[in-house]
């Protein structure tokens, strides 16, 4: 019965804090849970398709954005350019169910170009992708923020405050687990497809009765005068802003693993949903502007007044359905930022795998999950927030470059992939994959030169950087794995036994474990003192016979020799340094081993206020030691026992 309430004492000791923990991350999932983690194609919507769903919100308005200089006559172009944008996002879609099969262990554009178009296509496309991930999480939250403080003004001031607090939830539901965050979104989700559906079925009924000409309920804003003429830029204009509704297509083919057997189906399936709605909403929005005369406000002024919201009220009314309606878009606009955390993650895992980021981003967390990648994508977007201080509508041009080159370099690879395979029936899809290139560059090309003085122009500076960052990181593993590798047999010639060097503060329970375990190593042992230290006023050479040596003889025990360091300028790190450094040239052949003994304290917030001397001892001895110097921890516990208010090892 003792032994188990010291077994339970000691697992409460090691494991601090694990309630608050539990309650903010959940319980650890054993590896043999792994595959009940996984999703199917209803929850995989709210997961993957988030941000594709919401730019059902803000593509069709950025493209009659850009018609609002023709007035009503910019009514006529918008079923023309989403007609072109949907039938570029089924070539697309099309496509990506080839990726899928092909490719079933995701990684999306970066694995399909590293495996047919080589090492540099694909960190170009990752570093695109990467770059649209980390806008999408901030252009995000800030578009929701933004729709909620203009919703609510006196939350202005807090606009910075809500966007960091936003992007906080975010990451914590999404360490929390694949299925935790799925079941999070599924409502918001559904709710905001199920208002628009909704309101476009009413708005298209009310269309065909009255024969094309409906009466809105809330009448929309007047279009202005034009004040242009419909010119071949201005059209490509317009179609660029609309092309930020294919963002996060790609979410899908880079996030199969997470899909529960049979994946690629289910990956398939829920590819063909998102794609499905987008086009639905998108042709609804289109056809119910033209139909009630409803353009784009100019956005940042008085009297603004988003596309959606127009749509709605002149359909519907402004009753309870329009507030839940607008809730639900705000919602989906605040929580579409989940596509990248599922996607990023996964992304960061590929390219640690292919030696291009450290071997942390590809470590599956406690909760099955990418920790690492989650929270340097959390961190990332928190550094865009900051600096835009919560707006950062500017960085939308960016978007569509990024999708763009990414959709552009899969599809490329892709026909490489159909003609390495040959066989009968793979020229068809090589046709595909290749009309589907042709369409996207086409694309990319338009958005990059419309949007170039918008900002389009920071894609010159981004995605070359971040490419160069992954090639850097690429060639010091490569430098490290040469430098480390060997095929030749271990060295078995006779090694002697390390000297021993143990730094004492002063003679207490942490000392004495640390020398017990140093003459169990070696028969030369080092006892170091550096004086001037404040809690170790006391010279050890009064209680070190007594203490040590006597009882070390009596018991035929080597004595360790004491040494006690006199610094000039109140050092203690620099003199024992030099000591550890001169019995290394002392003992040529041997190792050095300073065993540094450490007291662990019971609760985290311990470590706040006192010196941190063992850690810096540590990291000068691996920066500055030299290549025969090691270091060993000697942690010793500090434990309370309940029976008796007394501290004992």
């Amino acid at each position: 019965m003792a032994r188990r309430q010291s077994e339970s004492s000691r697992a409460r000791y090691y494991l601090p804090g694990m309630s608050l923990r539990q309650l903010l991350f959940g319980r650890p999932i054993p590896n043999e849970q792994a595959e009940e983690e996984r999703i199917g194609p209803l929850t995989g919507i709210p997961v993957l398709g988030l941000d594709a769903l919401a730019s059902a919100a803000y593509g069709p308005e950025a493209a009659l954005t850009a018609l609002l200089v023709l007035g009503g006559a910019g009514l006529q172009y918008i079923g023309l350019l989403t007609s072109i944008i949907v039938a570029l996002l089924l070539v697309v879609q099309f496509s990506y169910r080839q990726t899928i099969a092909a490719y079933p262990d995701g990684g999306g554009s970066f694995s399909v170009a590293r495996a047919n178009l080589g090492v540099r296509p694909a960190l170009l496309a990752a570093a695109a992708l990467a770059l649209d991930y980390v806008l999408n999480v901030a252009v995000a939250i800030s578009a929701g923020v933004g729709a909620l403080v203009s919703a609510v003004p006196s939350l202005f001031p807090h606009t910075l405050s809500l966007c960091l607090a936003l992007l906080g939830f975010l990451m914590l539901v999404n360490l929390r687990g694949i299925r935790t965050a799925g079941t999070a979104f599924l409502l918001p989700t559904y709710l905001f497809v199920g208002c628009l559906g909704i309101t476009l079925l009413t708005g298209t009924w009310k269309a065909l009765a009255s024969g094309g000409s409906p009466v809105p309920v809330v009448a929309p804003p007047r279009l202005p005068e034009s004040t242009a003429t419909a010119s071949l830029w201005l059209l490509m204009h317009a179609f660029a802003n609309g092309c930020t509704a294919m963002t996060g297509i790609e979410a899908v083919s880079n996030g199969v693993p997470i899909f529960r057997e049979p994946r690629v189906r289910n990956a398939r399936r829920t590819l063909a949903g998102i794609v499905g709605i987008l086009v639905m909403l998108l042709c609804g929005v289109a056809w119910m502007s033209h139909a009630y005369g409803i353009g784009a406000t100019p956005p940042g002024q008085a009297g603004y007044q988003s596309v959606l919201s127009q749509v709605v009220a002149a359909i519907t009314g402004r009753g309870v359905f329009y507030y839940v309606t607008l809730a639900a878009i705000v919602g989906v606009l605040c929580l579409s930022a989940n596509t990248s955390f599922a996607d990023f993650p996964r992304l960061c895992r590929a390219l640690a795998l292919d030696s291009n980021l450290p071997p942390a981003f590809a470590h599956v967390g406690r909760r099955l999950v990418y920790s690492t990648g989650i929270i340097v994508l959390s961190l990332l977007a928190a550094v865009l927030l900051v600096l835009f201080n919560g707006v950062t509508d500017h960085l939308i041009p960016l978007f569509a470059v990024g999708a763009l080159s990414a959709f552009t370099l899969s599809q490329l690879g892709m026909v490489m992939h159909w003609r390495r395979m040959g066989g009968h029936g793979t020229r068809r899809f090589q046709w595909v994959n290749g009309v589907g290139a042709a369409c996207t560059a086409t694309a990319l090309v338009v958005v990059a030169t419309a949007k170039f003085t918008e900002g389009a122009w920071l894609t010159v500076v981004f995605i070359p950087l971040t490419y160069a960052l992954l090639r850097t990181a690429r060639y010091h593993a490569e430098r490290v794995h040469t430098a480390t590798e060997t095929h030749g047999p271990i060295p078995v010639k006779p090694l002697a036994a390390p000297v021993v060097v143990v730094p004492l503060r002063r003679l207490d329970r942490v000392t004495q474990k640390g020398l017990r375990l140093a003459l169990s190593i070696s028969r030369d042992v080092y006892a170091v003192q550096v004086r001037g230290q404040p809690d170790a006023s006391e010279p050890l050479e009064q209680r070190w016979e007594c203490q040590v040596a006597a009882p070390l003889r009596a018991a035929g025990l080597p004595t360790p020799r004491l040494d006690v360091l006199v610094p000039s300028y109140r050092q203690l790190v620099d003199p024992l340094l030099g000591y550890v450094r001169r019995l290394a040239a002392e003992h040529p052949g041997r190792f050095i081993a300073v065993l540094v003994p450490e007291l662990v304290e019971r609760r985290w917030h311990h470590y706040i206020l006192p010196s941190h001397t063992a850690t810096l001892l540590k990291m000068m001895l691996l920066f500055r030691g030299g290549p025969r110097i090691v270091i060993i921890n000697t942690p010793w516990y500090l434990t309370e026992r309940r029976t008796r208010r007394t501290w004992r090892h």
